[in-house]
């Protein structure tokens, strides 16, 4: 289950920056962040799951930092 979950959320940030590549438009870079974040929490979570405690800490580490940029860069524009 957290593998699918892992690909569906790689595959919803590969679109959004694709998508931004492609057009220029970088409206939607929050939004490929966050779910970038999204991937790194389950990556976490299977970590946890598998006994490597300091990788599953950084990944999450790096979730929150991620959720944290993706919702300023939501609320400043």
């Amino acid at each position: 289950m957290l593998k699918i979950l892992r690909y569906i959320f790689s595959i919803i940030a590969m679109v959004f920056a694709v998508y931004g590549l492609i057009t220029s438009d970088f409206n939607f870079q929050p939004y490929m962040m966050f779910f970038l974040g999204l991937m790194l929490l389950v990556m976490g979570v299977e970590e946890f799951q598998k006994e490597r405690k300091a990788y599953g800490w950084l990944l999450v580490v790096v979730f929150l930092f991620l959720l944290f940029v993706s919702i300023q860069t939501l609320l400043l524009r």
